[in-house]
């Protein structure tokens, strides 16, 4: 349950996980019993909830311990690690200390934020050098005997009290530990004694700031006093998602009990969005001409299709972790049945309610 739950908070909201994770641990209780389901109802239960690969590595991971491990769980972080597919450094210390008790630290955003902040650390806090101190220091932190209540009550004080923007200072149990806190008050302190011409204080000699120290704010980036200790933690500028335009037809039938079918192609199974179902889709270079396009994507469907016949619809924008993503939406309405192109396949026709059941991504939805 740890586990399932970990890996489905990976970049994903709590709201949004609850109900997913609820339907998930109704079908599948146990260990035993995911390892028995297939890909197909993983993806279909996982619709919507993004990072697909991740209910996947699950599957494959429960599989693994069934099948290798005697349908016993790896007990430590390292052994967690190691073994199970998809399970990295902070859901192996999340499992190992919540549902072991070993005494392991975990760095998540939450995380690195408070101890950014407890720490005054301003160097980039997404840098290898970075993130590894603050393992060593998380490690140092946790508490020998409830470590898993002390991982989440950590987490728990960044999601709640150590948040992005407008942290909750004077609520925080542990601000008097909080060496970004010091440094604002003693901004206003300096910014007092210069009001009023009061001479002022020599800098602690603890004080870090000078040259070298390579968990200190770069020279070119001072502090900003308006932020206070928002000035923690510094991330390195993200990189821009890349844009992609891909063709996408509706095709769709009159069913044997009269009902409108919609042709649906399945993804490979591996990259963006693997295994789901789509609607036949073909990637477009930039700057097509609207013509070239519907003859790219008739002569893609595989059988006689006038291009003139698909019907452009509009375009649907879906933003991916890293893809700015737009869809050319085209329909076509096909009187007669027709014999598939294999390169399409495998592929089925299904009714709007099968596919609003089916194991397909929120784009598709979309579309």
């Amino acid at each position: 349950a740890v586990w399932v739950s970990e890996i489905m908070l990976q970049q994903t909201q709590v709201a949004t996980v609850i109900d997913y994770y609820n339907r998930w641990m109704q079908k599948w209780p146990t260990l035993q019993a995911l390892a028995q389901a297939s890909l197909e109802e993983v993806n279909k239960l996982w619709a919507g909830l993004g990072y697909y690969s991740r209910g996947k590595r699950l599957q494959e991971a429960a599989r693994k311990v069934v099948s290798e491990l005697d349908g016993r769980m790896p007990r430590t972080a390292e052994d967690l690690q190691k073994l199970l597919p998809g399970v990295g450094r902070y859901t192996a210390g999340a499992i190992a200390s919540i549902s072991y008790g070993q005494a392991t630290g975990v760095v998540d955003g939450n995380v690195i934020r408070v101890l950014c902040r407890l720490r005054c650390i301003g160097a980039d806090s997404s840098s290898p050098a970075v993130i590894d101190q603050l393992w060593d220091m998380a490690n140092a932190l946790v508490d020998r005997s409830r470590p898993g209540d002390f991982n989440q009550a950590l987490m728990e004080l960044g999601a709640t009290v150590c948040v992005p923007k407008a942290p909750l200072c004077g609520e925080c149990p542990v601000k008097q530990h909080c060496q970004a806190r010091r440094r604002v008050e003693k901004e206003l302190a300096f910014a007092s004694r210069k009001l009023f011409g009061k001479p002022t204080p020599v800098p602690d000699v603890e004080d870090c700031g000078v040259g070298g120290c390579p968990l200190c704010p770069p020279a070119a980036e001072p502090w900003d006093s308006s932020l206070g200790v928002t000035n923690f933690p510094r991330k390195a500028a993200k990189k821009q998602p890349r844009t992609a335009r891909t063709a996408t037809c509706v095709l769709e039938r009159r069913g044997c009990h009269g009902a409108l079918e919609y042709l649906m192609v399945q993804r490979p199974s591996s990259g963006l969005l693997a295994g789901l179902w789509e609607f036949p889709s073909l990637p477009l270079t930039q700057g097509l001409q609207e013509e070239k396009q519907r003859e790219m994507l008739a002569d893609h469907l595989g059988w006689p299709v006038m291009a003139g016949a698909l019907r452009l619809i509009g375009e649907v924008v879906h933003i991916f972790s890293h893809i700015h993503q737009t869809y050319v939406v085209y329909s076509l309405h096909l009187d007669e049945d027709v014999t598939l192109d294999p390169a399409l396949s495998p592929s089925c026709w299904v009714t709007e309610e099968e596919f609003h059941a089916s194991a397909v991504s929120t784009a598709m939805k979309k579309v």
